[in-house]
C-alpha cells in the first residue's frame, strides 16, 4: 500500500471526523441552549405595572415588556407580530394572550406563566391557572408547529442539491440560472401544494404561500449556482455549509429568534432559512403583518445570487479570451 494513499484516507478521515463535530455542534447546540432572551410581550390593565416589575424580577433579562392601553391594543400587538404573547389583569384576575402560530413555544412558555401568576394573585400554588387564550392559533393539524419546522430544512437540502447538479451538469451559466428560476417556481408550486393541501400545515393564500416557497428556494439554488460560478466548485461547498450548517439550525423554525443564543439568534434571521420561516409564518397567519424585513432578506439574498452569476460570467468570458489570445494564429 503506497504510503501517499494512506496519508490521503487519514486527512479524509480527520476532514470527516472534524466535519462531523461540526454538524453536531451546529444542529444541537442552539436547541440545548433554548431559553427566553428578550422575548417581546405586552401587559396591559389596572395591575400591568406590578406584572411588569414582577417578570423583570423573576426572569431579568428574559422578556421585553411594553404596556398597551387596554386589551383591543394587546390583541392588535399579537395580530401586527409586535408580541408573542400579552398579559391583562383584571380585578377578577389575570388572563394570558399567546399567538402560538408565531412561537408554539413560546406559548407553551406564556401558559406556563399563567399558572404562576394565578398562584401569585390567589396565594397559594394550588390556584387554578390564569385562562389563556390564543389569539392566532397555528394550523389546527399542526398545533405544535412539529410540522412547520419540518419545511425547512427540505427546501433548504433540495436547493442546494438542485445547485449542485446544475452545476456539475450545465456548463454554461446562463443556462444554470434558467433552470434555477425554473426549479424554484416548480419547486415553490409543488411544495406548497403539499404543505397545504395533503399535509394540511399551512393555512392562507395557496399562490402567497407558493410564492413565498419559491422567493426561500431561489435564495438558496440561486446563492449557491452563483458561488460556484465565481469561486468554482468550491462554491458548492461554501454555500453548504453557510446555508445548511449555519442557516438551517439558527432559522428557529421549531422555537423562535428570541430564545436562540444570541447574536445568533438575529443572525439566523439573516440567512435565507431564518428569513423564509419568518416569511412563511407572516404570510400563512398574519396576513402578511411583519414580512417587510425577511421579504428584503430573502430579495437580497437573489439578488447577491445573481451579482455571483454575473461575475462567474465575466470570469469565464475573460478566461476564454487569454486562452483565444495565446493559441497561434494559422497562416
Amino acid at each position: 500500500m503506497k504510503s501517499s494513499l494512506v496519508q490521503r484516507a487519514l486527512g479524509i478521515a480527520v476532514g470527516a471526523a472534524l466535519l462531523q463535530l461540526l454538524m453536531i455542534t451546529a444542529f444541537a447546540w442552539p436547541s440545548a441552549r433554548i431559553a427566553p432572551r428578550d422575548v417581546p410581550i405586552v401587559v396591559t390593565g389596572p395591575g400591568a405595572a406590578a406584572v411588569a416589575d414582577r417578570l423583570e424580577r423573576e426572569q431579568p433579562g428574559a422578556f421585553s415588556v411594553r404596556t398597551r392601553r387596554d386589551e383591543a391594543a394587546a390583541r392588535a400587538a399579537l395580530a401586527d407580530r409586535d408580541a408573542y404573547g400579552a398579559i391583562v389583569t383584571t380585578p377578577s384576575g389575570p388572563k394570558v394572550l399567546t399567538a402560538s402560530a408565531a412561537s408554539p413555544m413560546v406559548a407553551q412558555q406564556l401558559g406556563l406563566m399563567a399558572q404562576k401568576l394565578a398562584a401569585a394573585q390567589g396565594g397559594a400554588s394550588a390556584a387554578p391557572a390564569a385562562p389563556v387564550q390564543d389569539v392566532v392559533a397555528a394550523d389546527a393539524d399542526d398545533p405544535r408547529g412539529a410540522g412547520f419546522g419540518a419545511l425547512v430544512l427540505p427546501l433548504v437540502m433540495s436547493g442546494i442539491a438542485a445547485a449542485a447538479l446544475l452545476t456539475l451538469a450545465v456548463p454554461s451559466i446562463a443556462a444554470r440560472t434558467v433552470g434555477a428560476v425554473v426549479f424554484a417556481v416548480l419547486g415553490g408550486l409543488g411544495s406548497a401544494g403539499i404543505a397545504q393541501g395533503w399535509l394540511s400545515l399551512l393555512p392562507g393564500s395557496y399562490l402567497a404561500v407558493a410564492g413565498v416557497m419559491a422567493l426561500a428556494i431561489l435564495a438558496v439554488s440561486g446563492t449557491v449556482v452563483g458561488l460556484s460560478a465565481a469561486l468554482g466548485r468550491a462554491g458548492i461547498g461554501v454555500g453548504a455549509l453557510l446555508l445548511l450548517l449555519l442557516g438551517n439550525p439558527l432559522s428557529a423554525a421549531t422555537s423562535a429568534p428570541e430564545l436562540l443564543p444570541q447574536p445568533w439568534g438575529d443572525l439566523g434571521q439573516l440567512l435565507p432559512p431564518g428569513a423564509a420561516v419568518s416569511l412563511l409564518r407572516a404570510t400563512a397567519f398574519f396576513d402578511g403583518a411583519g414580512s417587510a424585513g425577511p421579504l428584503a432578506v430573502l430579495a437580497a439574498w437573489v439578488a447577491a445570487g445573481a451579482a455571483l452569476l454575473v461575475v462567474g460570467g465575466l470570469r469565464g468570458r475573460a478566461a476564454k479570451q487569454t486562452v483565444a489570445e495565446r493559441e497561434p494564429v494559422m497562416a
